[in-house]
């Protein structure tokens, strides 16, 4: 990844809200680190040209980003931060990883998207075609990095037995997660769209946050997440107005 642009002004940014983490919040860093070396990864791939679209990824990608900066500062915290914010310090890294990454993608990544494709844009079945194309190749990004991740996990100690012998099933789960949730993303945000056009907005994202709150305090319960998440899945999804 460059270190110029704004893929690398938000990475910085996320570099110092984990430099000045106060000691009663310190938990945060693991959500905080891996969503910064994704975005270094996201970056990368810009500049391997990976995407139909790069320009337009970039400015998805920071704006996705400001989304979740917002809410760590507590300038706007919606939900499913809230509760991803307040769970205790001492559940596990991963906990931590997961509870965050729901929480952003299901609630947050929608909003991102409509931020950056217009309602005249929707109309435009070509161009929407390789936005969702470029949308999907964020999958592959994200694959490659469950690995390296799940390395930086076990490297803070705090991972069980259980936890250790599930890994590889933990590794093929998260990549099915990721394209599941992906696809719910991409039906959530048209139906955001819709309602966009019609003058609904507010109340259909109140029922996105319903839903994403509600599951991430499904993460909260006492258990095996990934287990769970295999069982009722990642994503949530917004039935029809």
């Amino acid at each position: 990844m460059t270190d110029r642009g704004p893929i690398a002004d938000v990475v910085a940014q996320m570099r110092l809200r984990v430099d000045e983490l106060p000691p009663e919040i310190v938990h945060r860093r693991f959500f905080l680190e891996t969503y910064l070396r994704t975005t270094q990864a996201v970056g990368r791939a810009i500049d391997h040209g990976r995407f139909e679209d790069p320009d337009w990824v970039e400015v998805w990608d920071v704006r996705f980003a400001e989304l979740y900066l917002q809410a760590h500062d507590g300038t706007s915290v919606a939900r499913p931060w809230r509760l991803a914010f307040e769970a205790s310090a001492k559940l596990p890294a991963l906990a931590h990883v997961l509870l965050g990454i729901n929480a952003h993608v299901n609630y947050d990544l929608p909003q991102a998207l409509l931020a950056v494709i217009s309602d005249d844009e929707f109309l435009d079945p070509q161009l929407m075609d390789r936005r969702r194309r470029d949308h999907e190749r964020i999958d592959g990004v994200l694959a490659e990095r469950v690995a390296a991740e799940d390395g930086e996990l076990a490297a803070t100690g705090a991972r069980s037995l259980i936890d250790r012998v599930l890994t590889p099933l933990n590794r093929l789960a998260s990549q099915r997660f990721l394209r599941e949730s992906r696809q719910k993303v991409w039906h959530n945000t048209v139906e955001l769209q819709q309602a966009r056009v019609q003058g609904s907005y507010e109340k259909r994202l109140g029922e996105l946050e319903v839903l994403s709150a509600a599951k991430v305090a499904d993460l909260l319960r006492p258990g095996q997440v990934l287990l769970r998440l295999a069982v009722t899945g990642f994503g949530v999804t917004l039935p029809p107005p």
